[in-house]
């Protein structure tokens, strides 16, 4: 039976520029089953889940529910939950750990300063190898699940990273999905050599380019922008590129500039079709004509910032 990510693989969808969108990530421990909207499906209390819903609109914060990986489904509600929040613009990014007794604790932190980049002291920072976060959630997709499990487990089982679950990462079609923290680089069609290498590369602050989705820090234009220049400049130092400024043109598309850490900076032309022919965008859902963004030119600009 054909699904979401076999019709996105053999049509040859392109992965890039397709990452979820979010300056920072807040991420929840809760075990055992979750369902398609996992803020309010899962053992999380609903009303909290709604209200930390509330908190974080439109203040460039997103929230998701983690667990470990394995058998889950008949775990009890832990006395304490693991809480990361990993915030990911180039220079100032960082991860912060605590654990709480109750989630409903989080609402009350200021989601504002959050997504500005402000931690306000929250927990202590991550100390140990980046967070892996494979989205696992069959109730979502079923591609999640049937192919995100094993490669969370598989990394797991490795080391090398701090290896959990997650609930989305957005993308079915491009499962396993895996988002990278503390940097923020999202990669599809993911296998375990290719999450090896991503994470043995984040290690030492670099990004792989092969399946690479783009830096959630950026909008989908800023994320097409800031691949396209790193193949261009064979750049793959996270931190190296800052999407400066996206404009979007009278005839449709964007001016992206995109400058380095050197002083370089380059203009980058995108443009926005659409997938052809139509495809499943998830297993259960209608044919869908996703958008496609590309950069379609690149230009080295001096004395601008």
């Amino acid at each position: 039976m054909s699904t979401c990510t076999t019709a996105s693989a053999e049509l040859g969808e392109p992965v890039g520029a397709t990452a979820a969108t979010a300056r920072t990530w807040l991420l929840i421990e809760q075990p055992g089953p979750w369902g398609a909207k996992a803020l309010t499906g899962s053992r999380l209390d609903p009303a909290v889940g709604r209200a930390l819903d509330r908190a974080s609109d439109g203040t460039g914060v997103r929230i998701a529910l983690i667990r470990r990986p394995g058998r889950h489904a008949d775990l009890h509600t832990p006395a304490r939950h693991r809480v990361h929040i990993g915030h990911t613009a180039p220079g100032r990014g960082w991860v912060r750990s605590d654990t709480v007794a109750d989630p409903a604790e989080l609402v009350e932190l200021d989601f504002a300063a959050l997504g500005a980049g402000s931690h306000g002291g929250f927990g202590a920072a991550h100390a140990g190898p980046p967070l892996a976060l494979v989205c696992t959630n069959g109730r979502r997709d079923r591609c999640c699940a049937v192919r995100g499990r094993p490669l969370a487990a598989e990394l797991a089982a490795s080391g090398g990273a701090d290896t959990w679950e997650v609930t989305h990462l957005g993308g079915h079609r491009f499962s396993p999905t895996m988002l990278v923290l503390p940097y923020g680089y999202v990669y599809g069609r993911v296998d375990g050599r290719l999450a090896k290498d991503a994470l043995e590369a984040a290690r030492s602050g670099r990004i792989v380019l092969d399946g690479c989705r783009g830096r959630s820090t950026w909008d989908r234009p800023g994320q097409a922008a800031d691949l396209a220049v790193r193949a261009l400049a064979g750049e793959d130092l996270e931190d190296a590129l800052t999407v400066r400024r996206t404009v979007a043109e009278p005839g449709g598309g964007w001016s992206v500039l995109v400058a380095h850490t050197d002083g370089r900076a380059w203009d980058v032309t995108v443009a926005r079709t659409a997938a052809q022919p139509p495809r499943p965008e998830s297993c259960d859902g209608p044919l869908g004509t996703p958008a496609l963004l590309e950069a379609t030119g690149i230009t080295a600009v001096t004395g601008r910032s």
